[in-house]
């Protein structure tokens, strides 16, 4: 179990990417005091935080609803996944986490920026969603493994806010480039984690 928890850890930290939020959140928060960043932060991560448990209890009722396999979400999830590495690796936008030109400027005259962008498609978007509901499939609601899931999703959604509300150092610290750096390796690493997602769905589905 221990090694499916670190597995979990480091695809679901990946998704989230929560460096590369940092710049986004400082170019939204131009101008307004430390205070509203603090506050837009806080309540992004707690809405994401809503979001990802309502998926982790629910997600295999969900599944089991939809007449969805296991195996075959590990495909379908896998793929999404692949095509956010390679949003990462080549600084493409994909549709699967980043925000149109149209949907920054709006989000730049919008009062509140903790649900959108920050809190969707930022922090809990279709690949944060999908790596959760890839995790949680066939885990019972209750169990240790359940639990350890969840303390997981705490733990990464915990780096994220220290991480927004550290924006200003952190940033001077890395800069764009070096965040931008991080990413495309972060990306690669994603890229092969979804890629064994796909293989070990295809197994599944064939010893089945």
């Amino acid at each position: 179990m221990f090694d499916e928890l670190v597995k979990f850890f480091v695809v679901l930290l990946v998704v989230v990417e929560p460096l590369s939020l940092l710049p986004v959140l400082a170019g939204l928060t131009d101008g307004a005091d430390d205070g509203y960043r603090r506050r837009m932060s806080i309540k992004a991560v707690g809405i994401s935080s809503a979001v990802c448990l309502v998926f982790a209890a629910g997600g295999t009722t969900l599944l089991r609803v939809l007449g969805i396999s296991v195996n075959a979400f590990k495909v379908g999830g896998g793929i999404l996944l692949f095509l956010l590495a390679i949003e990462m690796v080549f600084a493409r936008p994909s549709g699967v986490r980043s925000i149109t030109p149209g949907e920054d400027a709006a989000a730049h005259h919008r009062g509140d920026i903790s649900v959108f962008p920050l809190a969707f498609p930022l922090i809990a978007g279709p690949g944060a969603i999908a790596t959760i509901l890839l995790a949680f499939a066939g885990v019972s609601p209750g169990s240790l493994q359940f639990f350890a899931q969840v303390g997981v999703v705490v733990v990464v959604l915990a780096i994220t806010l220290a991480l927004m509300l550290m924006t200003g150092p952190v940033m001077r610290v890395i800069g764009v480039t070096g965040g931008a750096v991080l990413g495309r390796i972060l990306g690669v690493l994603l890229a092969a984690l979804a890629s064994q997602f796909v293989l070990d769905g295809i197994r599944g589905a064939m010893a089945s």
